[in-house]
């Protein structure tokens, strides 16, 4: 059994194990006292049919596999919703900061948004939160540099943003191959 951390970021790459984790760690949150809620904070929007369907297959999962917990639709404003939904009794999922990435950096509308701010003050909401934080993201810079200049802008956002969530969590666990590694 896993100990709850304070805060905890986990990344990997895809299909790596990471939101399977996240999940059982609110699963074993919501078993260890009746008081006790999870909330999920999503950040996916169903662009195209493949990511409306990728959407309702996660949400059916989870609905399995962490019966209590409760789903929050925040595609943007994810400092705010982490400080709306925290309580002492309440873990809060986010998944997944790259998704709210690519929501800030590509808009399907509007102009791009810079990531300064919005990542600092999701660490701050972070070191603020006032009961448990599970964050999960990918870690996408392990493999061949991007040909394209808008591709490595984003990788090294991302990898920005990884640091930065990193250092503001008291626990970072890498998922391979579904098993988890801690970093700190």
């Amino acid at each position: 059994m896993a100990e709850i951390a304070r805060s905890e970021f986990i990344l990997g790459g895809q299909r790596s194990g990471k939101s399977r984790r996240a999940e059982l760690l609110a699963r074993q949150w919501l078993a260890t006292d009746t008081a006790h809620r999870a909330v999920m904070i999503a950040t996916g929007q169903p662009w195209d049919e493949e990511m409306r369907e990728r959407i309702a297959r996660h949400q059916r999962d989870r609905a399995e596999r962490v019966p209590g917990m409760v789903t929050v639709e925040e595609p943007l404003a994810l400092a705010e919703a982490l400080r709306e939904h925290s309580a002492p009794h309440t873990l809060v999922v986010v998944d997944c900061l790259t998704l709210w990435l690519t929501n800030l950096l590509m808009p399907a509308e509007g102009a791009a948004a810079d990531a300064a701010g919005p990542t600092r003050q999701l660490c701050q909401a972070i070191g603020a939160a006032r009961g448990p934080v599970v964050l999960v993201g990918n870690e996408i810079g392990l493999g061949v540099i991007p040909m394209g200049r808008e591709v490595r802008a984003f990788v090294d956002a991302l990898g920005g943003l990884n640091q930065a969530v990193a250092a503001a969590c008291e626990r970072v666990t890498l998922m391979a191959a579904g098993l988890p590694l801690t970093l700190k």
